[in-house]
């Protein structure tokens, strides 16, 4: 008998191959974007924000609030049309879409967990439904990914000393779970004391930013500024610690990153540009941040961020933010209307 967290992962191992899963035994879904075959499907799943985009918002009786809903077109969804729905690079190759009905929604919990997935995937949200033929299936119920995502899985699988350019007293820890193929690290600048905060940044993974130098963002800057600021703790007889979580895109994954910054060169911004998508605008996974703080015996922290809900997420699992220190960088001609998109929308103190 397969484990949970088993399931889960070869459900979203599944996804990227193109092949079918199938969620509490309520249906059978075959992504959109990566499908394979000649199925077809008399209804489709969609995330809410997709649905808005495709002007289906006012169906809500019809539907859960917020939740995925289920299309119902004139003739079956094929694989092409499918995509098409999905993609919103699509729109204006195929700019005639619907008429669409929206249908009840039993299994909301099943398909709230088939958007989920989809994000882990890093993939549209987006299925046809019961396809024909549907092909051999990976069964699994949607409590099965809590299990997978239980941060308990996580724990320590390397360290070793790593002379930076901001400090060379530095030691990098690596972290790692059975089930999740993403490795974070935490490398803890200065020597670790017990009887002081240490400064803590939490810094989600920017390929463009923090390796290809984009300005687009400010997260190369951000990750720059922060070891130096923990590089001066240790300065001062501080300490400092860089959590680098591999959750590209604020979890949406570097592929739907780059469809979403697409999106924002046709004037979308960053929030829009998601949910255009039918991905939500915050993914990420706080508590495996705690998780890896806890494993490194860190029960208090001052916070090197401008995001209040960060703060709470940690709050909420059991780490105490004694001070939220904040880490706000002059912009540039490219990043203006996305910091001013963090503070109107996101709730950023910019």
């Amino acid at each position: 008998m397969s484990s949970p967290a088993r399931r889960t992962a070869q459900a979203i191992d599944a996804l990227r191959h193109g092949w079918p899963i199938a969620l509490d035994g309520a249906f059978t879904l075959l992504p959109a974007e990566t499908g394979l075959g000649a199925a077809k499907a008399r209804t489709m799943l969609i995330s809410a924000a997709r649905a808005v985009t495709l002007k289906l918002a006012n169906q809500r009786e019809a539907a859960v609030p917020e939740a995925p809903v289920l299309i119902r077109g004139a003739d079956p969804f094929d694989l092409a049309a499918a995509r098409a729905l999905a993609d919103p690079a699509l729109d204006l190759t195929w700019p005639m879409k619907g008429p669409f009905r929206a249908e009840p929604l039993v299994h909301e919990h099943a398909a709230r967990a088939a958007m989920e997935l989809a994000r882990l995937a890093g993939i549209l949200p987006a299925f046809l439904v019961d396809p024909d033929p549907a092909g051999e299936a990976v069964a699994l119920s949607a409590d099965d990914l809590a299990a997978w995502k239980d941060t308990a899985h996580l724990s320590i699988a390397a360290r070793a000393r790593l002379p930076v350019e901001a400090c060379d007293e530095a030691e990098i820890i690596a972290f790692r779970s059975a089930d999740d193929l993403r490795e974070h690290v935490a490398l803890v600048i200065g020597r670790q004391s017990g009887d002081k905060a240490p400064l803590v940044r939490l810094h989600s993974e920017c390929l463009t930013g923090d390796i290809l130098g984009s300005l687009k963002c400010d997260c190369g800057p951000q990750l720059d500024a922060a070891l130096r600021a923990m590089a001066a703790e240790a300065g001062q007889g501080g300490w400092g610690v860089l959590l680098y979580l591999r959750q590209e895109g604020r979890g949406i994954g570097l592929i739907n990153k780059l469809r979403a910054y697409e999106l924002q060169d046709q004037g979308f911004d960053t929030v829009d540009a998601n949910n255009r998508l039918g991905l939500p605008t915050e993914a990420r996974d706080f508590p495996v941040a705690a998780r890896m703080l806890d494993l490194l015996g860190v029960r208090a922290i001052r916070l090197m961020t401008n995001n209040p809900a960060k703060v709470d997420a940690l709050a909420a699992a059991g780490v105490t933010v004694a001070e939220r220190v904040p880490h706000q960088l002059p912009p540039n001609p490219h990043n203006a209307r996305y910091l001013d998109t963090k503070r109107d929308r996101t709730g950023h103190l910019l």
